[in-house]
Parts: structure tokens; C-alpha cells; sequence
């Protein structure tokens, strides 16, 4: 069999993936989840916030009577580590359209005590039921067809800050915004991308929560290096996206007091604007 055709035959589908098996949770009781956080998801050994924020999303799909996440809010109040967690979720209300939950995740310190890692406030609904009525000034980002973008495996060495998370992904770079990879960042906090999943996955709502905080940080590129931790995130899901790559596209346009504000778009293949977000993050300075 061709390499290709042999490549196509495994190709993971939705629900039977590494980010379906590794964001699957198990009920312990009504709105009481219990999930071993994977290592393959992070960054500098901190789990990565995308992927915390599916996690939390799976959980309130199945504690919603609606599956579709259309806004999700978190706040990240400690950092996640690999290993074992607890999910609760609440339902605050239910509506015809629209219901919404919270949900919150923990683990346990070295003394056994439990710690909050996030808290999460969303909206969930069908996406399928949406009218298709499209009226928007926004437009997909121009990047480079992805043959002629760059992702980790490109570089002679690892990037610095590169992690786990980075073999899970098919991540290729806008060139213009890799200057940083080269020691000469262009001052513009602007992140391009195509994205994927390194299995083939195709992309669901869930997976948009994992794309809006994948790429490096628009930080990099502002010539600062480090982890850059989020303090809030959150995601508009707007459609259900297509089969195929997503292009991913952030910018900062205020870094103030050591905080700095990443403005994502996600569009799929059909070039419709899929999801929309807005995080905080803390920047190490000096």
C-alpha cells in the first residue's frame, strides 16, 4: 500500500483520537468527574490551558442538556499538573436555546489538601440550529499555503520553550512571524498559524477550545521569552468547523504592567470564522 493511502487508513476520526482519549473524563456521581491529566499536554511541565479548557468543556457537555459550547469563560487560578484531577460542574440554568453551567477543576498539594486549578463559567447550545445568516468585515488571515510555513520539526534543534504538547500538534508558522525562532523577533505581537492534530483529527467544537491557546505566545514576538501564564481566557465557538487544517491567527496590541492582552481568530477550511477569543497573560519582564 502507498505511504499516503497507508497514512489515510489511520487517520484518528472524532471520538477516537488521542485528544478524545486524553480529555475523556469518568462520572463519579452527578456533576462529579474524576480525569488523570495527560503529560502529553504540556508546556515547561505546566498543563496546557487549551487543553485544561476541553477537559472542563467535555465535562459540561455532558452535564448541559445542550452539547455545543457557544461561550466559555475561565479563570486560571493555579497551574495544572499532570496526574489526577477532579471536575465539578453545576447547572445554573437551562433554557429552550441556551443553558448554562459552571464547572471548576482541582487537584491535590503535597499535603493532600484540594486546590482549585480553574474555574470556568459557560453557555451551551446546538450548533446545528443556527440559521446560516452571515453578515461580517472579518476576513481570513493571509498566511502562506502550509508547504511554505514552518513547524518544530523544521529547526536544526528543538525551539527553545518547545514541549510535549508540540509532537500532539500539526502546527506550521506564518514565516513572517518567526523571528523570534531566529534571535530577531519584528516587535509586532502577531501569531500565525496553520493547526491541526498530528493524528489527523478533524477539528469539533472542543478542539477549537484547544486551538485559541496552541500556538506560541504572541510574547515571543515582542522579544520577550519565558512561559507566559493565562490568567483569563475566553472563547466564542461560532460554527461548526469543517473537515481539514484550521488557520489560526493572534495579536497583542497592549502590553502594560507586565499583562498582556491575545486576540485569536480561528477559520476553517470553508474560510468561515469558526472561533473567537480574548485571553489575559502574565509576562515575565527584565
Amino acid at each position: 500500500m502507498p505511504e499516503a493511502a497507508s497514512a489515510q487508513a489511520v487517520r484518528a476520526t472524532i471520538g477516537d483520537s488521542e485528544f478524545d482519549r486524553d480529555t475523556a473524563l469518568t462520572r463519579r456521581a452527578p456533576g462529579v468527574y474524576d480525569i488523570d491529566l495527560s503529560a502529553g499536554w504540556t508546556i515547561i511541565n505546566a498543563v496546557n490551558g487549551g487543553y485544561l479548557l476541553a477537559v472542563l468543556g467535555r465535562a459540561l457537555a455532558d452535564t448541559l442538556p445542550h452539547a455545543d459550547p457557544f461561550t466559555i469563560s475561565a479563570h486560571y487560578l493555579t497551574a495544572s499538573q499532570p496526574g489526577p484531577a477532579i471536575v465539578r460542574t453545576d447547572v445554573v440554568r437551562t433554557g429552550r436555546t441556551l443553558s448554562t453551567g459552571q464547572a471548576s477543576l482541582f487537584q491535590y498539594d503535597d499535603e493532600g489538601r484540594e486546590v482549585e486549578r480553574i474555574r470556568v463559567l459557560a453557555s451551551y447550545g446546538n450548533l446545528d440550529a443556527l440559521p446560516d445568516d452571515v453578515r461580517t468585515t472579518a476576513a481570513p488571515p493571509a498566511i502562506p499555503p502550509l508547504e511554505h510555513c514552518f513547524g518544530p520539526e523544521d529547526g536544526p534543534a528543538p525551539v527553545s520553550g518547545s514541549s510535549a504538547i508540540a509532537d500532539r500538534l500539526m502546527l506550521k508558522l506564518d514565516p513572517s512571524t518567526l523571528g523570534w525562532a531566529l534571535g530577531k523577533p519584528s516587535g509586532k505581537g502577531e501569531m500565525r498559524a496553520w493547526f491541526g492534530l498530528a493524528d489527523g483529527r478533524d477539528h469539533d467544537p472542543l478542539s477549537l477550545l484547544l486551538a485559541v491557546d496552541a500556538l506560541p505566545p504572541t510574547a515571543f514576538e515582542l522579544g520577550l521569552t519565558g512561559w507566559v501564564p493565562t490568567v483569563e481566557l475566553t472563547v466564542h465557538v461560532r460554527c461548526r468547523p469543517a473537515p481539514g487544517p484550521l488557520r489560526v491567527s493572534i495579536a497583542t496590541r497592549n502590553l502594560a504592567g507586565g499583562f498582556l492582552e491575545e486576540d485569536a481568530e480561528v477559520w476553517d477550511s470553508a474560510d468561515r470564522l469558526v472561533a473567537q477569543s480574548r485571553q489575559l497573560a502574565r509576562v515575565r519582564l527584565g
